[in-house]
C-alpha cells in the first residue's frame, strides 16, 4: 500500500471516529483519536469553523476539549462522504482533503451541514498523525440530507473499524 492510499485510508476512518448513535458511550476524543492525532507534537494547529468561538488549538488534547462537550450533547451524528480524500504525500509530510456531509441530531435541533476538511500528516515513529487541520462548514437547509445518509447500523454507516494504520 502506498503512502497516498495510507492517509486516504486514515482521512476516511478519521470522518467515521466523529459518528455518534443514539445509546453510544460518552465522546472520548483521546479514545476515539489517539490513533490519528500527534498528541506530543510542539507544533500542532487545529481549527474548525464550526466551533463557535473560532479557536485554533495548540494540541491534540486542546482540541479534544473543544469537541468533547459537543458530541456529549448529540443524540446522534451520521456522516457521508461526498468527495475525496485526495492525497499527496512525501517522505515524512502528507496533506488530504476531503468533503463530507453530515447530520447532528441534538435532543431538539437537527443541523445538516457540509464540510471541506484539510489535514496534515506527519509520519511518526508510530504511524501517521495529524499535525493540522482546518475544516469550512457550511449548514444546509434543513432536511437536505434527507435520504443521503447511509442508515444506522449498514456497513457503509460505521467504517471506523480496523487496526492503526502504521507507517
Amino acid at each position: 500500500m502506498t503512502d497516498e492510499q495510507l492517509i486516504a485510508d486514515l482521512h476516511g476512518r478519521w470522518v467515521f471516529g466523529w459518528e455518534r448513535d443514539e445509546g453510544d458511550p460518552p465522546f472520548d476524543f483521546r479514545r476515539v483519536f489517539g490513533d490519528f492525532y500527534d498528541f506530543d507534537s510542539p507544533d500542532v494547529r487545529l481549527y474548525d469553523d464550526f466551533d463557535p468561538e473560532q479557536r485554533v488549538a495548540t494540541t491534540a488534547a486542546e482540541y479534544g476539549s473543544i469537541w468533547e462537550p459537543v458530541f456529549r450533547k448529540t443524540a446522534s451524528v451520521h456522516h457521508a462522504v461526498d468527495d475525496g480524500p485526495h492525497v499527496v504525500a512525501g517522505q515524512d509530510v502528507a496533506a488530504s482533503t476531503l468533503t463530507f456531509v453530515a447530520r447532528i441530531t441534538l435532543p431538539d435541533a437537527i443541523t445538516d451541514i457540509r464540510t471541506t476538511t484539510s489535514l496534515v500528516w506527519r509520519r511518526t515513529r508510530d504511524g501517521w498523525r495529524i499535525v493540522r487541520e482546518h475544516n469550512s462548514s457550511r449548514v444546509l437547509p434543513q432536511g437536505d440530507l434527507d435520504g443521503r445518509l447511509p442508515a444506522p447500523g449498514t456497513p457503509a454507516h460505521r467504517r471506523t473499524g480496523g487496526d492503526p494504520v502504521r507507517a
